[in-house]
């Protein structure tokens, strides 16, 4: 049935989503009016060439004209063996790609790496390889589409794909916070500047589509990719997912010049894996689903001109998403009307024949992933290199292989490839970490930081009263900055940051403390921990150094080896335990017992159970990654030029034992353990100022409202210190009674506030009827009648409520 007009009493949200899945079903189909005006098209010139004329009827046109083995081609791409479209030495040999690719190419696989150089393990990036600098891989990328354009027969332009989870993936590029420490600045605005340069720094070098963002939501601390997040609630997953979104391509299509596609990561389930390890059957049902890890997607989509997702390694119900039609036809495409393409994670294709042992052979499972509607095999051609034969075989039909090539060639006129394939390459260098994305990099992190504890103020320190600042730690010096880095032009460590704010004011010692692992490459499959006859001497020479001081800052936590992707049984990064590595707690031991004032930093990638810290450290800070500003944002923060506003966007539990542990769970959940607490260590959305705040209990427009209807509610919030800072109001709401059990709270509004000493600001929020619905028996969207509990706070514990009627 075509939905054309709104029924009476039909929901607006489900009449756009009708229409939605009707635009969809009918895309694939020229309308008569586009013929038409096609028909205008000049006849010595192919249509397809003609930017003049709409991108539907060129993709039509240049679809005609390719043979099967074309069509094919663009569905592939290279990584692995790019021996096949380069010399030796790494440059970019048209002949080799001519030969070996006749019929074209969709894409290449990271062009900014010199794989087939150096080989390396089976996904990331090889450990001690020197990849392309910005002129270099502009020169590749060229050189690349030059072929492409002009040596082909139709002339299609490539597709260029980089990793950009918190900055471009790239020598030299910016290196901005890891993921979990942008969502820890609670500031989509922020947020959409960090991934503007992101996305500005790739396309100078050409690259024009970022595997990023990241949008699962996390719900396990013990798998290794959770540093990759935006945390544990689907709301804040979605608006920091929504902010990347348009910082790296904008609003509208086709693409400005310096902006590249997203890519959505990864659909779903992936983020609460079984046991905490990656890859592993997401145990969730499709009501948990819907309520947790659809929400980001699905805003996304409908959202914004997403034109790509990726779908997860994982299996939900016995179906891995690769191989799942409902999940990325039903859902994605008709009930979201998604008409991108879907791209296949690395590797992942192969894996319903090796890791889900589903098939026996790359050629069944081709046709399931394609019978799911995969457009894109990355990051090589091997299940999809089998579809021409596939085809002649009758298990695909061409028409298949039309509809993921419709979808792919119109992401490339959107692109702008057609008219301007290539870049400057000279001035790539110059539009890479400028100073403002220096700058940025710098706000960033501080925004970043979650102060966790501050007893009797000791922070900000005050300069004037330190003559000898000792600085602890072996990533005091050495920093790491998480996972999907590669080597910006220079990183500022801690040691750095804080010997140049003590420069004439104070000196600066430095002891290593603790060593964690032998080396702290992310791709390195091997990970040795340093034995305890080296950490010995080291904790004996750092107390040493701590006893000539006066104030201590203990730089402590995880590096790049500890947390990470687990991509092979020989890789991996998941842990059993939330404790900090090696012997760092008895460090922290015996430097709190010399009774000097200490400040504890923690750079990691996951939520650390820091039990004994959290009770004997007199300040300590959540940094998580903070990217190549660590140093100098850290000493802006610990003195005070930068007052902390982070909060969490993960909960921090006590030990592994509480897991899971998130915040919005169900009634049920929780009920206790016998001699152990059921409260996490630190709730979801907290953390402290160097200032005070009071936050008001919400004040609704209205105290009553239909279900269709929407409220304006209020939030005083007043700076009731000394000193100027940043106070995140969140607003959570509860379904009192419901015909379906509801989580005790769920995060729906935020908002980051500056505000002087002495300084009152009301924030407005608007809840809509989304925000109050949930999915009944039936598995239907609704609004309830009933009460609501509206709750304000600055964090998911320390609430003031209000109550909301709707009828």
């Amino acid at each position: 049935m075509i939905v054309s007009r709104r029924l009476p009493g039909m929901p607006a949200r489900r009449f756009r989503l009708a229409a939605l899945a009707v635009l969809a079903a009918t895309a694939l189909t020229p309308a008569p009016a586009l013929v038409a005006h096609a028909q205008t098209a000049r006849a010595d010139k192919p249509l397809y060439k003609d930017a003049s004329q709409p991108i539907d009827a060129r993709v039509e046109d240049l679809l005609k004209r390719m043979t099967l083995e074309e069509k094919v081609q663009q569905m592939v791409a290279i990584w692995l063996h790019k021996e096949k479209i380069q010399t030796p030495e790494g440059e970019f040999d048209p002949v080799k790609a001519s030969r070996n690719f006749p019929a074209g190419l969709g894409q290449i696989s990271r062009p900014y790496d010199r794989r087939a150089i150096t080989q390396g393990p089976a996904a990331g990036a090889a450990a001690g390889t020197v990849n392309r600098n910005a002129e270099d891989t502009a020169r590749y990328i060229n050189a690349a589409q030059r072929w492409a354009v002009e040596k082909t027969r139709l002339g299609i332009p490539l597709i260029m794909h980089e990793e950009a989870l918190h900055g471009y993936v790239a020598p030299g590029a910016t290196a901005f916070p890891q993921a979990i420490a942008l969502a820890s600045t609670w500031n989509p605005k922020l947020q959409e500047q960090v991934f503007s340069v992101a996305a500005r720094e790739m396309r100078a070098r050409g690259a024009n589509l970022a595997l990023a963002p990241v949008v699962d939501v996390a719900r396990d601390p013990r798998w290794g990719r959770i540093e990759e997040t935006y945390g544990e609630d689907p709301y804040l997953v979605g608006e920091m997912g929504l902010a990347a979104i348009r910082g790296f391509q904008g609003t509208t299509l086709p693409l400005a010049k310096d902006k590249v596609y997203v890519t959505l990561k990864h659909m779903t389930g992936h983020g609460q894996p079984e046991s905490g390890t990656n890859i592993g059957p997401a145990t969730v049902s499709e009501r948990t689903l819907r309520e947790v890890f659809f929400p980001p997607f699905e805003r996304a989509v409908t959202e914004l001109p997403v034109m790509s997702v990726m779908p997860s390694y994982n299996e939900i119900d016995g179906i891995p998403s690769h191989a799942n039609r409902w999940l990325l036809h039903d859902v994605l495409r008709q009930e979201w009307g998604f008409n991108g393409v879907v791209l296949s994670d690395y590797f992942a294709i192969r894996e319903l024949m090796t890791r889900h042992k589903m098939f026996d052979n790359l050629g069944d499972a081709a046709v399931r992933a394609l019978d799911a509607t995969v457009d894109f095999e990355t990051p090589d051609a091997e299940a999809y290199a089998l579809l021409p034969q596939l085809v002649r075989e009758g298990r695909v039909s061409e028409a298949q292989i039309d509809e993921s090539v419709r979808r792919i060639l119109k992401l490339k006129f959107n692109a702008g490839l057609f008219e301007n394939p290539y870049v400057d390459a000279k001035a790539a260098a110059a539009k890479t970490e400028t100073p403002d994305a220096i700058a940025l990099a710098r706000e960033t992190a501080r925004q970043a930081m979650v102060l966790l504890k501050n007893d009797k103020n000791l922070l900000p320190l005050d300069a004037g009263r330190i003559k000898r600042l000792a600085v602890i730690g072996t990533h005091a010096s050495d920093t790491p900055i998480g996972g999907y880095s590669d080597v910006p032009r220079h990183v500022v460590s801690v040691l750095e940051g804080l010997k140049a704010e003590g420069k004439g004011k104070f000196e600066v010692d430095f002891a290593e403390g603790v060593k964690l692992t032998k080396s702290r490459a992310w791709a390195a499959d091997a990970v040795e921990l340093v034995d305890d006859a080296t950490n010995d001497r080291l904790r004996a020479e750092a107390i040493e150094t701590a006893k000539q001081a006066d104030t201590i800052v203990l730089v402590l936590g995880d590096n790049e080896q500890l947390s990470r992707e687990a991509w092979a049984d020989n890789h991996l990064g998941d842990r059993n335990s939330l404790e900090l590595i090696g012997p760092q707690n008895q460090l922290a031991k015996e430097i709190l017992a010399l009774g000097k004032p200490v400040v504890v930093l923690l750079l990691n990638g996951r939520p650390l159970s820091v039990k004994y810290l959290s009770e004997n450290a007199p300040a300590l800070i959540e940094g998580w990654y903070l990217g190549q500003e660590t140093g100098n944002a850290v000493a802006d923060v610990l003195f005070g030029r930068s007052n902390p506003g982070g909060k969490l966007p993960v909960t921090i539990a006590r030990d592994v034992g509480q897991l899971p542990m998130f915040y919005n769970h169900k009634p049920s959940a929780r009920r206790g353990y016998l001699f152990a607490e059921t409260s996490p260590l630190y709730p979801f959305g907290y953390g402290l100022s160097y200032t005070s705040f009071d936050i008001a209990a919400p004040v609704l427009a209205t105290p009553t409202i239909g279900r269709y209807n929407s409220v304006h509610v209020s939030v005083d919030v007043t700076n009731t210190g000394s000193r100027a800072g940043d106070e995140v109001v969140q607003l959570y709401v509860r379904d009192d009674l419901a015909s379906v059990t509801r989580p005790v709270k769920e995060l729906k509004r935020f908002e980051r506030v500056s505000l002087q000493p002495g300084e009152k600001k009301t924030v407005t929020f608007t809840l809509t009827p989304r925000d109050l619905s949930l999915w009944n028996v039936d598995m239907k969207r609704v609004v309830e009648p009933g009460t609501f509990t509206i709750s304000s706070g600055p964090d998911s514990v320390k609430l003031k409520s209000t109550t909301l009627t709707v009828k």
